[in-house]
């Protein structure tokens, strides 16, 4: 990816112990800017650049993340508590622990004089079953998850607070992000999930026939986005991120095992969930002609790359301890966005 000059800019990154955040901390700092990144654990040090600077904190934590979030410029939102099927089983608890917070964070930002907050949505969700693919940002919007809905409300708050107080503010809803630093041994990210167990010798579980069709993008591209995003200054403040390219699930893992080509992946299927649409592409033709943004990572290089990554984590010596800093889960793999 080429790197942005980013000016000694302060900026914050909420969230940043999963892929994206990994990913868009070290990019941010090798464009110049001053990092801040906040997260529940700091599990594995050597993710970030020593240059980035880390805040252990929960989103609940108002006072943690109001001291976070003093003299920054630019706050990137990541941060999501829950996964669709667990959103569901209790929605009360995801509203509680994403939507709320938000606000709260919003507010200290209007108060810190934050220039932008930029958002990770979700482009697999907020759309529900879509009536059309690939699915424009005009589409309606009628999550069948309560993570889905939490993540609407939220950009629905974005805009009050724009209306309301100024706020400059741009959502990217993003589909299945894959890449570097994604470990695969927590519930969500098939790619990962497929890659790890694929090494460990596992067979890897499949909800239902795996005919259902996701987008999947590259990290490196999804930070791209976001920083183009970040300095975009047109009239939308909604745009899909993705390849705009569909796979189904029994492709991706065709598709794994042709490049990790280590032999046939073990597989078993299990009884399908209603919390997964049967397809999901994203049209991004929106931020291909308001941006300089394009997907340029293909696919079969983006698995080489995450195989690669994987395997210098060396997972198979050490199952449970490599990778990013999120807690260990085990289970089978959901598709989050």
């Amino acid at each position: 990816m080429k790197q942005i000059e980013l000016g000694e800019r302060r900026c914050l990154v909420l969230g940043a112990s999963g892929v994206l955040g990994i990913n868009l901390c070290n990019t941010l700092n090798a464009g110049g800017a001053e990092v801040t990144a906040f997260g529940r654990r700091l599990s594995r040090p050597t993710s970030l650049h020593q240059d980035v600077k880390w805040i252990s904190g929960h989103f609940d934590d108002v006072r943690t993340f109001e001291h976070a979030v003093r003299g920054q410029e630019f706050v990137f939102h990541l941060i999501s508590t829950t996964i669709p099927d667990d959103s569901n089983r209790d929605p009360a608890a995801d509203l509680a622990a994403n939507v709320l917070p938000t606000v709260r964070l919003l507010e200290v930002c209007c108060k810190e004089g934050v220039k932008k907050v930029v958002f990770s949505s979700s482009g697999g969700t907020v759309y529900g079953i879509p009536s059309r693919v690939p699915i424009p940002e005009s589409s309606s919007t009628e999550p069948i998850s309560g993570y889905g809905i939490s993540k609407l409300a939220i950009e629905k708050y974005l805009a009050l607070f724009h209306r309301l107080h100024g706020l400059e503010y741009h959502v990217c809803r993003i589909s299945n992000i894959y890449g570097p630093f994604q470990q695969g041994n927590r519930r969500q990210g098939l790619v990962a999930t497929t890659i790890r167990r694929a090494l460990l010798k596992e067979h890897v579980e499949i909800w239902g026939d795996g005919q259902v069709i996701r987008d999947f993008v590259y990290v490196d591209d999804v930070v791209a986005a976001m920083l183009c995003c970040c300095f975009y200054h047109g009239p939308y403040k909604v745009m899909n991120v993705g390849s705009g390219t569909g796979l189904t699930i029994n492709q991706v893992i065709d598709d794994i095992e042709l490049v990790l080509n280590e032999g046939a992946i073990d597989r078993s299927h299990r009884p399908g969930r209603t919390v997964d649409v049967p397809r999901n592409t994203l049209d991004i033709s929106l931020i291909q002609s308001e941006t300089s943004w394009q997907p340029i990572v293909a696919w079969h290089e983006g698995l080489r790359r995450s195989i690669e990554w994987m395997k210098a984590a060396n997972i198979v010596a050490n199952p449970y301890t490599a990778g990013d800093r999120h807690e260990q889960s085990r289970g089978v793999p959901q598709l989050k966005s």
